[in-house]
C-alpha cells in the first residue's frame, strides 16, 4: 500500500515499523504462554496437542464464513442504488488498497454508532450502523471506510481470530490443569510432597495474561489500521475528527446509562482499542501535504439524517453479543 501524498513517508515508515514489532513481540508473546501452558499440563505431549488443536483452530476460522456474522448481527446489505456515494467510496479505497474485490456494504440497524468488517482480501463486508451514517459527516464518513478497509488490506480479521484462538486455548488448558491440581491435591498432601505453588500460579494468571495480550495485539492493529487508512486517504485530520466525534458519543452513551456523578474505570491495558487521545496524536504527526481525490464536501448531508433510505424502526432484539436497537 502505498502512502498518498498528504502523508509524511518519513513518519508513516516509524508508525509501520514499531506496529509490526509490537504485532510480532505480543504475537509470540501469546504462542509461548499458550506453550507453557500446555508443557506445565502435560509436558511435550501437552505442546503436542496445542499445536494440533491450534493447526485445526487455524482452518476452522479461515473457513469461517462471514456470513454468520451478518446475520448474527442482523445486517442487509445496501445497493449501489441505495447508497451511491458510500459504494463510489468504498470502490475508490479498495482500489488504492490493492484489493482483487470492492467490499461489499451492510447496513445494521442499530442505533449505536459502529462499524466493523470481516471476512478475506478476496471476499470481504464493511458493516455499517445507521447511527453511523447519521452522525458522520462525508469527510469522517471516508476516513471510517479506510480504517476498515485497511484492516481487511492487512488481514486483521484473521489475525485476531488467530490471538482469540490462542487465548481461549490457553484459559481451557490452564482451567482443566487447576482442576487436575485440586484433584490430586490431597493425596499429595497425603504422601508429604510439596505443593507446586509455581505450577498453580502460571495456571492462575496465564488466562489473565493471555487475555492482556490479545487486547494489546488488538490495539497495534487499530494503530495500523489507522496508518494504513491515512495513507489510502491522504487524510489524516478526517479520521481524527471521526474518532472525536465517537468518543463524545459514546461517553454520553455510557454517562446516561450511569447514576450522575459515577464514573467508568477504563484502564488502558483492558482496552480493546487505543486511546482516542493518542490515536489522534499519532493521526496528526502523519500530516503533510492535503490530496484533493475526492469531493467528499459537495456529497449531499444533512446533520441528524441517514443518506439511506428509511427501511422502518430498528427492532429491539436480544442476542449472543448482547442487546441491539
Amino acid at each position: 500500500m502505498r502512502p498518498a501524498p498528504g502523508i509524511d513517508p518519513l513518519v508513516r515508515a516509524r508508525h509501520l515499523r514499531r506496529n509490526r514489532l509490537h504485532t510480532l513481540l505480543l504475537g509470540a508473546g501469546a504462542v509461548l504462554l499458550l506453550t507453557l501452558t500446555a508443557w506445565t499440563l502435560a509436558g511435550p505431549d501437552g505442546v503436542l496437542w496445542a499445536a494440533l488443536g491450534g493447526a485445526l483452530s487455524v482452518l476452522v476460522a479461515a473457513r469461517f464464513s462471514s456470513a454468520l456474522v451478518l446475520h448474527l448481527y442482523g445486517a442487509r446489505e445496501m445497493t449501489a442504488a441505495a447508497f451511491p456515494d458510500a459504494h463510489t467510496i468504498v470502490r475508490l479505497l479498495a482500489q488504492r488498497a490493492g484489493l482483487p474485490r470492492m467490499p461489499r456494504l451492510y447496513l445494521v440497524p442499530s442505533r449505536l454508532v459502529n462499524a466493523f468488517s470481516t471476512g478475506t482480501r478476496e471476499d470481504s463486508a464493511i458493516c455499517l450502523t445507521e447511527g453511523l451514517l447519521v452522525r458522520l459527516t462525508p469527510r469522517e464518513f471516508v476516513g471510517v471506510m479506510a480504517h476498515e478497509l485497511a484492516h481487511v488490506a492487512h488481514g486483521d480479521i484473521h489475525v485476531m481470530a488467530m490471538a482469540d484462538m490462542v487465548a481461549r486455548m490457553t484459559g481451557i488448558m490452564s482451567l482443566f490443569g487447576l482442576a487436575l491440581v485440586l484433584v490430586n491435591l490431597p493425596e499429595a498432601l497425603a504422601g508429604g510432597a510439596g505443593v507446586p505453588w509455581g505450577t498453580v500460579l502460571l495456571l492462575v494468571v496465564a488466562p489473565t495474561l493471555g487475555t492482556m495480550v490479545q487486547l494489546a495485539l488488538s490495539r497495534t492493529r487499530e494503530f495500523d489500521a489507522d496508518v494504513g487508512a491515512a495513507s489510502l486517504t491522504g487524510d489524516p485530520d478526517g479520521l481524527a475528527s471521526a474518532l472525536m466525534k465517537l468518543e463524545r458519543i459514546h461517553g454520553r452513551m455510557w454517562e446516561a446509562a450511569l447514576p450522575q456523578g459515577a464514573r467508568i474505570p477504563d484502564p488502558s491495558v483492558l482496552r480493546s482499542h487505543p486511546e482516542t487521545g493518542e490515536r489522534v496524536r499519532r493521526l496528526r504527526e502523519l500530516r503533510a501535504v492535503p490530496e484533493d481525490w475526492l469531493p467528499v464536501e459537495a456529497m449531499p448531508h444533512v446533520a441528524g439524517r441517514s443518506p439511506v433510505p428509511d427501511t422502518g424502526a430498528p427492532r429491539r432484539r436480544l442476542s449472543r453479543f448482547g442487546t441491539w436497537y
